[in-house]
């Protein structure tokens, strides 16, 4: 699948423009795999999305790294915060409620665990770091037909 949209992000700010643009686009059903290393933004990414889909700037996000989910309860339906760094693979994904989360919205970090369970129809989100120490580089693969027509290049923060 080729890449639809690559953006830079200047900073944490654009980050959370660009999640909150994509938070306004989601709906029950969507999962978001958030790609790349340590420290690229992806739990920066999924607090800023829970925090524009859930209307509450203040809302209370945090990682999943030990708990491997946290649901929310938010206007568009249920979200499921996905953190499967310490998973081995998707054997593990029965006992956080997997079925039931896809449902949902899912935003999950290290989809590579999912295995076989990756969600053919899901956004892929990969970040990487960028020419400077908080900036970022986004490129979104995914969801044909969604994004294109309705996310412009240039958002709010966004460099290009």
């Amino acid at each position: 699948m080729s890449p639809i949209l690559t953006l830079a992000l200047a900073d944490e700010a654009a980050t959370a423009a660009l999640a909150a643009r994509l938070a306004a686009l989601a709906r029950p059903g969507d999962a978001l795999l958030l790609e790349g290393p340590l420290g690229a933004g992806k739990s920066a990414f999924a607090r800023a999305f829970l925090r524009a889909a859930s209307g509450d700037p203040a809302l209370e996000v945090p990682s999943p790294t030990f708990t491997l989910v946290q649901s929310y309860d938010l206007p568009a339906g249920p979200a499921f915060h996905f953190d499967l760094w310490r998973l081995d693979g998707p054997e593990g994904l029965d006992e956080l409620g997997w079925d039931e989360a896809r449902e949902g919205i899912c935003l999950i970090e290290w989809p590579d665990r999912l295995g076989p369970l990756r969600p053919a129809e899901a956004l892929t989100i990969t970040l990487a770091p960028g020419a400077t120490e908080t900036s970022r580089v986004a490129t979104l693969t995914g969801w044909a037909g969604r994004l294109p027509g309705r996310l412009p290049r240039r958002l709010q923060g966004l460099d290009k």
